[in-house]
């Protein structure tokens, strides 16, 4: 199994590297429920210290599909499509996606994932409170004058 690799942490950030995306199948986990094993997919909530949102990367094997559907009570979900074609389901209806699709799903939204490609399908999940976003882009930002430490 696969180890998240700190890069490094401070007050304000930590950065991590999950290395190449081709590699993500190396990394696995032990669902919390069903207590089964899944590789390919890796939670970032807890190595970068997040507390705002859960973020996991996920891969599917070619001509393979998530082997439940699931809700939740309180996030949404946003899927983005980084590898691979197949399928997205929600609340009974079916429609393809393929890299660069984006799907936002509300906590009640009944969802699946199916890859039929003949490459294994890599996307990232951001997980969020629904309603919760009360400022964003630059409603939420200021800029300030600091000197950068790459030159």
């Amino acid at each position: 199994m696969k180890v998240i690799e700190k890069i490094v942490e401070d007050r304000n950030y930590t950065a991590i590297n999950l290395g190449n995306l081709d590699e993500l199948m190396e990394y696995s986990l032990i669902h919390q429920i069903n207590k089964q094993k899944i590789e390919g997919k890796v939670y970032l909530k807890e190595p970068t210290n997040a507390t705002g949102t859960e973020i996991s990367f996920n891969s599917l094997a070619p001509k393979t599909e998530q082997p439940y559907f699931h809700i939740h009570h309180k996030n949404e979900e946003t899927y983005i499509i980084l590898k691979g074609l197949g399928y997205f389901q929600v609340d009974g209806k079916a429609f393809e996606i393929k890299e660069g699709s984006v799907i936002r799903v509300a906590p009640d939204g009944i969802r699946g994932i199916r890859n039929d490609s003949d490459e294994t399908m890599i996307y990232l999940v951001v997980q969020s409170r629904e309603n919760s976003l009360e400022e964003y882009t630059t409603d939420d930002g200021e800029r300030v004058t600091f000197d950068p430490k790459w030159r």
